[in-house]
């Protein structure tokens, strides 16, 4: 058993957060790993369902998304219903056509600003991609390429700005540090507050407090 394996059972024994589904935030810096680390986590949990930030966001509205994640996704869930939520299309610059989101037992949300104060409610957990910021945006622009350079310009404006305003990391349960061969889970800021579900390492095995 990996790493993410035991972070998946970890991730199974925590209480549901809204409606039937644990709903796991991996939050963290643009270009930090967030995509690659819940598409593992979807693996390694059975296919669990993945929510990414950038379907909701838009060119106009980088974080203007609570409203559209609110009404589409987090109240179906929270009733235990099937979500349906239109994806934006980067390129095309509009929504496209209508995707579900069942509310499996575990419904990853990934993206910068999933963690946000108007989420943390519905979260059973919030991860963070322990990577810096600059270190994380040069990465995001090496993967981009240099068509891309003027959104970045943008962007990074505009996250720190967020960030500034409205942090996660002080809220995560679990730091995520990306390492050669898997993740370093380390115990996030939070844990105090919630000790009684501490996703972590324990005499090296991944486990719920």
């Amino acid at each position: 058993m990996n790493d993410l394996d035991r972070a998946a059972r970890a991730l199974l024994r925590l209480p549901p957060s809204c409606g039937p589904v644990r709903l796991v935030a991996v939050d963290g810096h643009a270009g930090s790993g967030k995509s690659t680390l819940a598409t593992r986590l979807s693996t390694a949990l059975g296919g669990a369902p993945v929510l990414r930030l950038d379907d909701l966001a838009t060119h106009e509205e980088l974080f203007g998304w609570t409203g559209r994640l609110r009404e589409q996704v987090l109240g179906p869930l929270a009733r235990g219903e099937a979500a349906s939520f239109r994806p934006y299309d980067w390129r095309l610059r509009r929504f496209g056509e209508p995707r579900t989101l069942p509310p499996a037992p575990v419904v990853l949300v990934e993206g910068v600003g999933a963690g946000r104060r108007e989420v943390r409610p519905f979260l059973a957990w919030l991860l963070w991609m322990e990577r810096g910021a600059e270190d994380s945006w040069a990465r995001g622009r090496r993967r981009d390429g240099p068509e891309q350079a003027a959104f970045w310009d943008g962007w990074t404006v505009a996250e720190t700005r967020h960030f500034a305003q409205d942090p996660s990391r002080p809220f995560a349960g679990t730091l995520v540090r990306e390492c050669q061969k898997g993740y370093e889970w380390l115990t996030g800021p939070s844990v105090t507050a919630v000790a009684d579900q501490i996703i972590t390492h324990r005499d090296g095995f991944m486990s719920v407090n």
